[in-house]
């Protein structure tokens, strides 16, 4: 039988994680089992359980670490940005285009619910605070709106991931709008952004 080699990390949760997340980025959440992670760290299949009850506890670590990153990403831009109204909106919509088609596994991830535990209160509060900085820009930007700024965030939110996960999954492909010359995904955001005029 092949013994395991000495656990020398310090830091075994955080080995577990990185171990997961690069087996996802790899091969899918359908790469990151328990046994597996444990496995390539080095350490005894029983080993995760004292950092991580099961896989959907591993699972949703990661999916909260993605929306804290995808989080960062948007403020880093709106910061870099200013407080010029107009682009603001096309920022958020393009983080997260440019995270789900930068990492695939991590985006599909995000919405697995028979994945991941989407009543974990962490998980719910950094989903929040995205989806608050949407709705914040569409209020700043849509003053004399017909509609609430919550029909707004959801309408570009859904656009926002309808495409993303389509074109994950092969159904579109990565053109350019043949009028205006731009990339499909910033032509769409373009165009919804028109649809607020």
């Amino acid at each position: 039988m092949t013994q395991l080699k000495p656990f020398h990390h310090g830091d075994l949760k955080r080995v577990l994680f990185d171990v997961a997340l690069a087996r996802l980025d790899e091969h899918g959440a359908g790469g990151v089992t328990i046994r597996a992670v444990a496995k390539a760290a080095g350490v005894s299949h029983g080993a995760p359980v004292n950092h991580y009850k099961d896989r959907r506890a591993l699972l949703t670590a990661i999916a909260k670490a993605q929306f804290d990153a995808l989080l960062t990403e948007i403020d880093s831009r709106l910061e870099e940005l200013g407080e010029d109204c107009e682009p603001r909106i096309e920022i958020v919509a393009s983080a997260m285009m440019d995270f789900g088609f930068r990492y695939p596994h991590r985006y599909r991830l995000l919405w697995s619910a028979d994945l991941i535990d989407h009543t974990d209160a962490e998980l719910l509060s950094v989903m929040d605070r995205i989806y608050d900085r949407l709705c914040t820009e569409f209020s700043k930007a849509v003053p004399g709106r017909k509609f609430d700024k919550d029909t707004y965030a959801v309408a570009l939110w859904s656009m926002v991931h309808g495409y993303v996960d389509m074109r994950l999954s092969g159904m579109f492909e990565p053109l350019n709008d043949s009028i205006s010359g731009a990339p499909r995904g910033e032509a769409i955001i373009d165009m919804f952004k028109g649809f607020l005029a």
